[in-house]
């Protein structure tokens, strides 16, 4: 027979004491039932065990119900089932109803868990008590929801049970969340007894306000610090763009987390600095799939493929199962590479792996990779199908298009944007702009640039000009193109002066390109493609001592040929 400890049956001899209610079936009874609570790890086995609490007669007994619905919370995102189990209790003492309130906080919105404290409230025989409010709280604060959280507060007070740690704390991240950081301070200033808890807290929530100088003061007065103090703090810098004192902290810690790892991997990641991302990856003793996620997805947000493609295999053949985040770096780096077969089968490893094909960021991934690896026929119908579309997934469509050459195609898309009411951003231009300019569809493509600095809010910046003056020096209009690279309202970059240059050359027009080059040599002293392509414009109008001299230059300056690139030489 299965016998509890001495200590534990006196343990929970003691709680049974404090959730004693009148016609309670004995405890000795419910132990089977308890040990069986224990086996359970997911809800199916719950609805198993929830059989026999019924058999047994054991609905109204309050400390095996509410042990039932705490697990419910942890198995299940849905409080249908946990709620209707709770509605069965005809008397459900204050245990059970914060139990069921920290599962709605954590599972629903914060209107239903005001529903819940309503009902609870209502109910003569039981007072909302220390335990009732943190999880509200948290729950306002999740939603950034002030005004909600004050009427919490108000009750807080009003239950006489605002001298609490955790209530407290739960306050003082509400307050300094929503930007209320004098509320929050003021808070902390007067709470009778604080833990690192509200500390922490307090530090994140000068974070929040922005005020990076108190949060580090706050920190270093701190007479207790924990791991999530020191990962609060770490994160604070990251995320000022300050990974030289982040680095400097994590160094200093006595004791790190997963969470400490991946905080610093992330903020390397983000800053394009993989090598230090990946030394500390390799580094840590433990892994969860949020590390993984951070490395992946740095190496396909940095252009690095490949890298990416080696740590998604490498993270399964250490049997670590991936989640849609990192399914949707992977397609991110598919879509880099172009490669079909990789991508169809990231597909069908989603379809086998029973991943939610039908979540938004998903789609919009699949619709990327399927367009920029060429298989427009699938990435149309994935487009068609989401059942919300955004700039974005537009966006996705039209530069697939425009790289395998269907340039009107992808004019068609961006105008059935516009007539969806969409607004073209500074990213949705770009992306035209440049689809009209490969398709040489000069027209449409000054139609849409003067749409832009007529009608829409975006402003034409240096990249959208060096898209149309590449359109229009493609179209061989190269003085027109000169002309309006030199009536832009802000300073022209090399890409502009490029474009244009990169356009005398089919068109052998000496005289623009001499004037280009020049003003590139000056913006681009180093760049030896430019040289290249002002010598292949002498070289193909005949003018071998031109190419001659421009060698000559070259050397002088120290500047060596690029790779592939072939010169004429012209003996003295």
């Amino acid at each position: 027979m299965w016998r509890l400890s001495p200590a534990s049956f006196e343990a929970v001899s003691l709680i049974r004491k404090c959730l004693t209610t009148s016609a309670e079936p004995s405890f000795s009874l419910s132990i089977p039932l308890l040990n069986l609570l224990r086996a359970c790890k997911t809800v199916k086995n719950l609805k198993q065990v929830h059989t026999h609490i019924i058999q047994k007669g054991y609905e109204q007994d309050h400390f095996i119900i509410n042990q039932f619905i705490s697990l419910c919370n942890t198995f299940s995102s849905d409080v249908s089932y946990a709620t209707s189990v709770f509605e069965r209790v005809m008397q459900p003492n204050v245990y059970v109803w914060n139990t069921l309130i920290k599962g709605y906080s954590k599972h629903s919105s914060f209107a239903d868990c005001f529903l819940i404290l309503k009902q609870m409230k209502r109910n003569m025989n039981v007072v909302p008590d220390k335990y009732t409010f943190p999880s509200l709280v948290k729950s306002c604060s999740s939603a950034l929801a002030l005004r909600d959280g004050q009427a919490i507060h108000g009750l807080i007070v009003r239950y006489g049970t605002d001298s609490d740690v955790f209530v407290g704390s739960s306050l003082i991240d509400l307050y300094g969340k929503c930007n209320q950081i004098e509320y929050a301070r003021r808070i902390f200033n007067e709470m009778p007894l604080r833990n690192e808890v509200t500390w922490t807290a307090m530090v994140v929530g000068y974070i929040y306000f922005g005020d990076l100088s108190q949060a580090w003061k706050l920190f270093d007065e701190m007479p207790h610090k924990n791991i999530a103090s020191w990962n609060a703090m770490i994160s604070a810098f990251v995320k000022f763009g300050d990974l030289l004192s982040a680095r400097k902290l994590f160094d200093s810690m006595p004791g790190k987390d997963v969470v400490s790892f991946t905080t610093i991997i992330d903020g390397y990641a983000k800053a394009g600095d993989m090598a230090s991302a990946r030394f500390l990856f390799d580094q840590s003793f433990d892994r969860d799939i949020i590390s993984w996620s951070a490395l992946i997805s740095g190496y396909a947000q940095n252009g690095q493929p490949n890298e990416a493609l080696k740590i998604f295999h490498e993270m399964l053949s250490m049997n670590v199962r991936p989640d849609e985040f990192i399914m949707v770096s992977l397609m991110c780096a598919c879509s880099q590479l172009g490669r079909l077969d990789l991508a169809n089968w990231v597909e069908h490893y989603m379809s086998q792996n029973s991943f939610d094909l039908n979540q938004v960021h998903v789609v919009a991934a699949l619709v990327d990779m399927n367009a920029k690896c060429g298989n427009m026929e699938r990435a149309t119908m994935l487009f068609e199908g989401m059942p919300k579309r955004d700039l974005v997934s537009y966006c996705s469509m039209i530069q697939g298009l425009s790289i395998h050459g269907c340039g009107s195609q992808a004019v068609v898309f961006f105008d059935r944007m516009l007539n969806e009411g969409f607004v073209p951003d500074d990213v949705s231009l770009k992306v035209i702009l440049t689809a009209c300019s490969r398709a040489e569809l000069v027209k449409e493509g000054c139609r849409i640039f003067n749409l832009m600095i007529n009608k829409y809010p975006a402003k034409p910046s240096p990249d959208h000009y060096a898209c149309v003056v590449d359109l229009i020096g493609r179209s061989g209009k190269l003085k027109d193109a000169y002309e309006l690279i030199r009536s832009m309202p802000i300073e022209p970059h090399a890409g502009a002066w490029g474009a244009l240059l990169g356009a005398c050359k089919p068109h052998c027009d000496i005289e623009v390109g001499e004037q280009v080059s020049h003003r590139l040599f000056e913006l681009e002293p180093q760049n030896t493609g430019n040289y290249v392509l002002l010598s292949d414009i002498y070289a193909a109008a005949n003018r071998w001592l031109d190419v001659a001299l421009l060698r000559l230059k070259m050397s002088e300056k120290g500047l060596k040929k690029i790779p592939g690139c072939s010169w004429i030489y012209v003996a003295s």
